[in-house]
């Protein structure tokens, strides 16, 4: 069977990731596996800043490209409230456009979407968390970060690198999924894929393509994924995210998450 170089990049990256076997341990919980794969997906550091290239690509294979800036900080220090602005440069007609999140663990996140050329600040209803987040692969909930306490976590499998978690909704008319499973590194806690599932297919598909070490400003060194995808493998299309220039403790203040920096947003931290 030929690999294609997309897919040996992809084995590769992935390989080097999973390179060394986790050292012998005792199995935590499903709770402490589920808690530490949120906090590795979402929630190092205090406050942080990347910029990102967004690739689309549609199942003819035309793509099209956004870049944005994420600003990400924590509320709390529970992995429980967060806060982050994503800011779009590109292309020219999305420029200015601002998603922001208020998120709350155990309750609906507040969000909103600023849109410059209707001068207009949407909120984003519970009920679209779930829609394509900008016409990408990703859904809003994806960016975001799904509540661990919205769904049933259940360790069905342990290889020699990773937990292998099945999800199930506890309100499955709120979601269009059935399940999805994750692979979790048992070095790192990072999820490096997942596989969502409906009528017993798996239809989309989130991979870790790399992870890097960033050095934050106070020396903490922090595993990070700087590419990721999401394939819809019914569509055939796909989305992958470039992180470049992420930094850990900026400098961040509860202020610039308000919908004052929707229409003007803080290009001190942009730049």
């Amino acid at each position: 069977m030929k690999l294609s170089i997309r897919n040996a990049t992809l084995a590769l990256a992935l390989a080097a990731f999973l390179a060394a076997p986790a050292p012998a341990q005792e199995t935590p919980s499903v709770d402490e596996i589920v808690q530490k794969a949120q906090h590795m997906a979402y929630y190092q550091g205090q406050d942080g800043r990347a910029k990102v290239t967004m690739t689309i690509k549609d199942k003819q294979g035309r793509t099209r490209t956004k870049a944005f800036t994420i600003l990400r900080m924590n509320a709390d220090d529970q992995d429980r409230e967060q806060k982050f602005l994503v800011h779009f440069s590109e292309p020219a007609d999305e420029r200015g456009t601002v998603f922001m999140v208020h998120k709350h663990v155990g309750k609906e996140d507040d969000r909103w979407l600023y849109l410059p050329a209707l001068d207009l600040v949407k909120q984003i209803a519970a009920s679209d968390e779930r829609t394509s987040f900008v016409g990408s692969h990703f859904f809003y909930e994806d960016v975001s970060g799904r509540g661990i306490e919205e769904d049933t976590h259940e360790l069905v499998e342990t290889t020699a690198n990773a937990y292998v978690l099945k999800n199930t909704p506890k309100n499955p008319g709120a979601v269009e999924f059935d399940s999805f499973t994750m692979y979790i590194d048992k070095n790192f806690f990072i999820p490096f894929e997942i596989r969502f599932e409906k009528g017993g297919n798996v239809y989309r598909i989130a991979r870790v393509l790399e992870v890097k070490d960033i050095t934050g400003s106070d020396g903490t060194v922090y595993k990070t994924v700087t590419k990721s995808e999401m394939v819809d493998v019914e569509s055939g299309g796909s989305t992958r995210l470039d992180y470049e220039s992420v930094e850990y403790g900026v400098g961040l203040s509860d202020d610039l998450f308000t919908e004052r920096y929707l229409r003007k947003p803080p290009q001190q931290f942009l730049r």
